[in-house]
């Protein structure tokens, strides 16, 4: 049971079926493949739905996991610091939060920690203005922001698309649906 729409004043449950998280997690290897050289951030509370992904994708393909201690997630300069420390290659945050993290970023005069090559946003629409500032806080050549929408129903998300700086990629493409789904 996963609780969904952290956004909402009342989350509500929703049981997803085992077959869909497999394919989220190759869907998710096969698209932003995890070496034995990336490090992932878990700091999404283990009852959302972000939280499937951020416990099992690095454990399936060989990347460290870093746990951020809990409500760590609320505290940019926390989790500046322990980004910066573990050399965090890959992780997450709602659109929100991320704008948080950037206002973090100006306000001390720091830039995005070099060490992220993937960043993910879901559950929040991800506007222009946050794509561009963060893009612009980014020094890193490698860096890539990823947008990921659905509905946990769906075994977390359905769409993707890769927002660049300055303009927006307005097509979204549909995750796959392998053989073993049905």
């Amino acid at each position: 049971m996963l609780s969904i729409h952290q956004v909402l004043q009342q989350p509500k449950g929703v049981m997803i079926p085992h077959r869909g998280i497999i394919n989220r997690l190759t869907w998710m290897q096969d698209q932003y493949p995890l070496s034995e050289q990336d490090v992932v951030l878990q700091k999404t509370p283990y009852v959302f739905d972000v939280s499937v992904w951020e416990l099992f994708w690095a454990h399936w393909y060989g990347a460290k996991l870093i746990m951020a201690e809990p409500d760590g997630h609320k505290d940019s300069s926390y989790l500046y610091q322990l980004i910066d420390k573990e050399r965090v290659t890959t992780l997450h945050f709602v659109p929100s939060m991320l704008d948080a993290y950037n206002s973090y970023l100006f306000a001390n005069n720091l830039v995005l920690n070099p060490s992220i090559n993937q960043l993910f946003c879901s559950g929040e629409a991800l506007h222009t203005a946050t794509v561009n500032r963060t893009y612009a806080l980014s020094d890193n050549a490698k860096f890539k922001l990823h947008n990921l929408y659905g509905p946990t129903e769906a075994s977390i998300d359905v769409t993707y698309y890769e927002p660049y700086h300055i303009r927006m990629c307005i097509l979204a493409s549909p995750l796959p649906t392998p053989w073993h789904i049905f």
